[in-house]
């Protein structure tokens, strides 16, 4: 019976139908922890995840897809208040992962070199040095720059960043837009302390609310912030995008919605994806020693949160 589940050459064909249909009647399941554990590899990558950011919860889902071509499982493990990304990571080794894949972390550098020592490790969506492991991510400053080029091509001069505080990534969208700014000459464009929620958008569009004029244009540190931008300035009469465009980042799940249809930047989650994988199974299979960098190019997608300025603007 053994030989037979484990898909062991040896039994007859008869003897194999016997006993599959034996166990389907039985009800019997393999234990895939038990079977992982009589192996010497398990072929098994390890995923943090922070479940409620739609974003990173696709990119997880793209990890999966790109780990299957390469005959590799995925072992997923919840972020949550209560349950680190440290304590995740920890028990994600205990399951006897061959390789750790983090999605936009937020742990100390020290932490990330120290696990990176311990075991094959990849660090997807943040701007830091490989020290002990492979980093895949988008150009950030790139993308928002691609987002003000967009804005100012519609006539827009008035733009706020709502950034993304200390979060991962959010200092490099923070140089992008002002590294911008100062090339298409914008005077009025200023940075707002934010955040990576819709919170965080929504008390950013309250305290714009509260200002003697509102910007043409708002970018959002990411898709869940604009999200929150955009409920507050509906909520308030604001027309958008005749009032104000909004902008957000990752081109999440959200951001497709047809009833938000955000204008956004794409991080390419699916490549993304494809080479954090394929980072970790050349270390796993290829002995690659040496620690890689590799950055893509963001892109814009241009949906119906953006169009020209308000004609006061335009006239003034």
């Amino acid at each position: 019976m053994s030989l037979v589940l484990r898909g062991v050459p040896g039994p007859s064909a008869q003897t194999r139908e016997r006993v599959l249909e034996a166990a389907s009647r039985l009800g019997y399941r393999p234990d895939r922890t038990a079977s992982l554990l009589a192996r010497r590899r398990t072929h098994l990558l390890g995923v943090p995840v922070v479940l409620r950011d739609a974003f990173r919860a696709e990119l997880a889902e793209e990890v999966q897809v790109a780990a299957d071509e390469r005959s590799y499982s995925v072992a997923l493990g919840a972020v949550t208040p209560v349950h680190d990304e440290a304590r995740v990571a920890e028990t994600l080794l205990d399951l006897r992962c061959e390789a750790l894949v983090l999605l936009s972390p937020e742990l100390d550098a020290g932490v990330l070199a120290e696990l990176g020592g311990r075991i094959p490790m990849v660090v997807v969506g943040r701007n830091i040095e490989p020290a002990g492991f492979d980093v895949v991510r988008v150009a950030d400053d790139e993308g928002v720059g691609q987002a003000v080029d967009h804005l100012v091509g519609l006539g827009h001069r008035h733009i706020v960043h709502v950034d993304g505080a200390d979060a991962a990534m959010a200092a490099d969208r923070r140089a992008g837009f002002l590294a911008a700014a100062r090339r298409h000459g914008l005077d009025d464009a200023r940075v707002l302390p934010g955040g990576y929620d819709e919170a965080a958008g929504a008390a950013a569009a309250r305290l714009l609310l509260g200002e003697p004029s509102l910007p043409t244009a708002v970018v959002a540190a990411n898709d869940r912030s604009a999200v929150g931008l955009l409920d507050v300035f509906l909520r308030a009469g604001v027309q958008v995008p005749g009032d104000v465009s909004v902008v957000g980042y990752d081109d999440s799940a959200l951001a497709r919605l047809v009833h938000v249809d955000l204008t956004t930047v794409s991080q390419e989650a699916g490549a993304q994806a494809v080479h954090a994988v394929e980072a970790a199974v050349e270390r796993l299979d290829g002995d690659r020693t040496a620690r890689r960098e590799v950055v893509l190019s963001p892109r814009l997608v241009v949906r119906g949160t953006t169009g020209p300025p308000r004609q006061a603007e335009r006239d003034g």
